[in-house]
């Protein structure tokens, strides 16, 4: 029996990288898991990979408050309330501090901090006593890399949220902990050093301790830690997952 056996959990961003290696992990721990997504085609690769009876999925955009309000009620729908929340989701671009529009602000907080935030906010009366919520922050969040700065301020933010939260719901014994990864093997993080980005993948390599970028089940396996009860004792914490590039 898994650690999660008969628990409800939600991913956002569950469609690839980080998020479909979470929703993977917890589903086989076995917990069903709904997961959200911008683009059905992925969303319905991701139904397969992680197996279609453990699993629903919800074409929808964490930004939007009527998508998440579609999502839940999705969730809603089943009954059994919610137990994990991994909020996932969130999206990265370079521009340093010249280079930073209107446009490339409103996107980055828009869906890593208004969308975290409504993403937990509208969990709340679905969430059970007990229950565990996760945020992704990011080990960027405190090296100061260059033209990264709207993306590190947006994911400090989150590990803010994850201090505050955790005090306000610590009555109903729900957990609120956040992990901060380092680089990543996943698409996003391909798209993001990519072409004529001020920094490759190789230069963020560089200065990970352990030699190499992490893989998506090595985080999902911190999520699939904060999750369960096994992390009983653990609050407002960050839980760095980055190969000791924020240690050492």
């Amino acid at each position: 029996m898994g650690q999660l056996e008969g628990k409800t959990a939600v991913v956002t961003g569950g469609s690839s990288g980080i998020g479909l290696a979470a929703a993977v992990r917890l589903a086989a721990e076995g917990a069903h898991v709904f997961i959200t997504g911008r683009r059905k085609t992925s969303l319905d690769a991701a139904v397969e990979t992680i197996g279609p009876a453990s699993v629903t999925a919800v074409v929808g955009d964490i930004s939007s408050l009527a998508d998440l309000d579609r999502f839940y009620d999705t969730v809603r729908a089943r009954g059994r309330g919610l137990d994990v929340v991994f909020a996932n989701a969130g999206t990265a671009s370079f521009a340093t501090l010249e280079q930073v529009t209107e446009d490339h602000f409103d996107e980055t907080f828009g869906v890593n901090v208004r969308g975290t935030l409504f993403t937990v906010q509208k969990a709340l009366p679905l969430l059970n006593d007990g229950a565990s919520v996760i945020l992704n922050s990011s080990v960027r969040a405190d090296d100061g890399v260059k033209a990264f700065g709207t993306y590190a301020a947006s994911k400090a933010a989150i590990r803010s949220f994850a201090r505050t939260w955790a005090n306000e719901l610590k009555d109903r014994g729900i957990r609120v902990n956040a992990i901060s990864p380092g680089t990543i093997d996943t698409p996003a993080v391909d798209a993001v050093a990519g072409g004529n980005a001020p920094v490759s993948k190789a230069r963020f390599v560089a200065g990970v301790p352990l030699g190499r970028i992490g893989r998506p089940d090595e985080v999902a396996d911190a999520v699939a830690f904060l999750a369960s009860g096994r992390s009983s004792f653990i609050l407002g914490a960050n839980l760095y997952v980055d190969g000791g590039e924020n240690q050492i």
